[in-house]
């Protein structure tokens, strides 16, 4: 019954909403689902298993954590920040684009940053604006973080150069989406309107493209110089398990050269 109720809320309920409904939500889940077979690195806390998420298209088993509400590419990119860059470490401007939850009172309250947010219309952003023409001056910020937000978005192309123009020279940032790694070109049709064909066509009602294995030229048509991060060099196939992380997903760092 919970797990029905869990899906018909995750399809109903409209995001702004289900980000203030997920702080309830955290108080309960954690005990139902305590145990030892599944482990988040962000909250470092463990369960019997994680939550169910996506699409019907998309849907994922055992992806969620119940207590931070990290998903795979959170894990993926905590595990990066930690592992492979300056962010806990050098003072930093960041702006965080489209703020995930479960990273914004862990970055809010790091001194070494000074923390922005910004969205079209999340609840918890700073700043409330649209991606295609930023209301901010160029080369501001040190880091950018835009995750899971240029498939949504009319023109990507347009707001990849915004967030390319607003990176400081020596900048980088971690702009992920969903990728269809079997797709050699990204795929769009701007004919395809209604939420149920993009969702059959795009994993999701509100996605307007799927991405394919050219993403990175998409990201270097901006401007960007473009490194992948691939974590199963680095770690046993046991531990990513355990984490939950998906084993074809990289992390495209982007970088603004001085």
């Amino acid at each position: 019954m919970f797990k029905k109720i869990y899906k018909f809320l995750l399809r109903a309920i409209p995001r702004p909403w289900l980000i203030r409904l997920s702080y309830v939500f955290r108080l309960f889940a954690p005990i139902i689902y305590r145990g030892d077979n599944v482990e988040c690195p962000v909250c470092e806390k463990k369960f019997r298993k994680f939550l169910s998420y996506g699409s019907k298209v998309a849907h994922r088993e055992n992806v969620l954590c119940p207590y931070d509400l990290t998903l795979e590419r959170h894990r993926l990119m905590w595990l990066y920040l930690k592992n492979k860059s300056n962010f806990f470490t050098d003072e930093l401007n960041v702006m965080h684009i489209a703020p995930e939850q479960c990273f914004l009172d862990l970055f809010k309250h790091q001194k070494n940053i000074k923390y922005t947010t910004g969205d079209l219309e999340s609840p918890i952003a700073d700043l409330h604006f649209d991606l295609h023409n930023i209301p901010l001056e160029d080369n501001q910020y040190d880091v950018i973080f835009c995750n899971h937000v240029l498939e949504h978005v009319e023109d990507d192309h347009q707001c990849m150069t915004e967030l390319y123009r607003i990176m400081k020279p020596g900048g980088w940032g971690i702009f992920q989406v969903p990728i269809d790694y079997s797709r050699k070109e990204t795929y769009e049709d701007p004919s395809i309107t209604s939420p149920e064909e993009r969702e059959k066509h795009f994993w999701q009602y509100d996605h307007v493209r799927l991405y394919g294995l050219d993403y990175p030229d998409k990201l270097r048509a901006a401007g960007f110089e473009v490194e992948p991060y691939n974590y199963r060099e680095e770690f046993p196939k046991e531990q990513y398990e355990r984490m939950r992380l998906d084993p074809n997903e990289l992390i495209y760092v982007v970088r603004k050269s001085e």
